[in-house]
């Protein structure tokens, strides 16, 4: 949620960034129902002045003083309630007008309309060459019998896998992996919960304009995380760090949901584009100047992931249009695929400012001012698993079918260099 004191002070700016990520919103209407609550909070303060200073002369008057002075009371208590009753219904839509703006991009965030207007930062590693025709990786999984989804979806219908024998081992290893290389750069290893209250979802900045992404449960109030990095950022819901616990960074693994909405047709075979599926997320809350340099940490963490495995990637900055409600600025990893020659997405990393620790009022004790600042909170995807094992599977196989397995998943998969021999 964006600060109200700053939109007041810089209408043209907001009214910029809102419309540089595509985003129709009205901040003059804001401004005026803004105006309107805090007339209204000023009335009532007066209104209540007005009360105390009654209250103390009834005590001191008699009769039919008394009398008239106990009705004017009545008259005051009544023009309070209506009053209180017009302010309710002014921060209701305050609230509504101010939640539905988007985290405005940082200003060197190109504008630009969609995806199609992202541009590479930078290419890492030569997109994979084989002396062989390379087999795409559901025809190796299901060859070597570690992918299936032809059983999951008798199961649970369309978009759904099982990982099987080395399918799932693979998994184990990533996590492993991941765990040991952000372990010793002071990420803590956190298993939050998968399912939490629609209001926390809000807060992180989901609901307003995600919400069809999201799974609900009908008969509790609770909805289904479609990134650990929705848990992690509440975790410090209403607390205040202390300068010297700064940056706190978590990473989590959890399995995610996602009803993939608006994607009818696209990479609906296979264990891409999945309803559910295993993902490792980092989370960093930091003081406002270090942000920067924190959303530049998990960028780094997430190529040096991807170089550990071998495989090819390419950096894209991504434009206004695409970078979502909470996020500032954004960056995607993407990696190469070699059966569909082009680059897939694999991580993401984001810097949300102090968008959604407004939201959960998560700050931090400033030592210089002695006051209570607002926090920023930045998420990176350390690794979604199918993503990566199918990026694992593209590069890494063999002319016989195998695969090989890269250097730094070998001690978690019994010290063998290869799946399927």
């Amino acid at each position: 949620m964006l600060d109200i004191h700053f939109i007041r002070e810089n209408p043209g700016l907001v009214k910029k960034g809102v419309a540089a990520k595509g985003i129709t919103a009205d901040i003059d209407k804001l401004l005026e129902v803004d105006n309107a609550r805090r007339k209204l909070i000023g009335e009532i303060e007066a209104k209540r002045a007005e009360q105390n200073q009654a209250g103390e002369k009834i005590a001191k008057l008699q009769g039919a003083e008394k009398s008239a002075a106990a009705g004017l009371m009545k008259e005051l208590k009544e023009t309070v309630k209506q009053l209180q009753e017009r302010l309710d219904a002014a921060e209701t839509e305050f609230q509504q007008e101010l939640r539905a703006l988007p985290n405005l991009p940082m200003p060197d965030v190109r504008v630009g309309k969609d995806d199609s207007e992202n541009t590479v930062f930078r290419t890492v590693g030569e997109p994979t060459k084989f002396d062989f025709e390379p087999k795409d990786y559901m025809a190796l999984g299901e060859a070597l019998d570690i992918i299936d989804t032809d059983r999951a979806a008798k199961v649970s219908g369309a978009r759904f896998g099982y990982l099987k024998g080395d399918g799932a081992l693979l998994e184990f290893a990533l996590v492993q992996y991941v765990l040991q290389t952000l372990g010793a750069k002071g990420f803590r290893a956190v298993v939050p919960p998968v399912m939490i209250k629609p209001e926390v979802m809000a807060a992180m900045g989901y609901m307003d304009k995600h919400n069809d992404e999201i799974y609900q449960l009908k008969d509790d109030p609770l909805v289904l995380v479609g990134t650990s990095e929705q848990s992690l950022g509440a975790m410090h819901i209403d607390e205040t760090f202390e300068a010297a616990q700064l940056p706190r960074r978590y990473v989590g693994f959890s399995t995610c949901f996602r009803r993939e909405a608006g994607s009818y047709g696209k990479d609906t075979r296979g264990i891409l584009r999945v309803h559910q599926f295993d993902k490792l997320e980092m989370f960093s809350f930091t003081r406002p100047e270090d942000s920067p340099k924190e959303h530049e940490l998990l960028l780094s963490c997430e190529e040096e992931l991807m170089k550990g495995l071998g495989i090819p990637y390419h950096v894209l900055d991504i434009c206004s249009g695409d970078l979502g409600t909470p996020a500032a600025k954004k960056w995607d990893v993407e990696a190469w695929v070699p059966t569909q020659k082009t680059y897939r997405e694999t991580h993401s990393t984001s810097n949300c400012t102090d968008y959604q620790a407004r939201r959960l009022n998560t700050g931090w004790r400033n030592p210089e001012t002695g006051k209570r600042e607002l926090v920023h909170t930045l998420n990176g995807t350390a690794f979604a698993i199918g993503r990566a094992i199918i990026a694992i599977i593209e590069n890494h196989q063999q002319a016989d079918g195998t695969i090989r397995i890269p250097e730094p998943l070998r001690p978690y998969l019994g010290g063998r260099t290869y799946i399927g021999k």
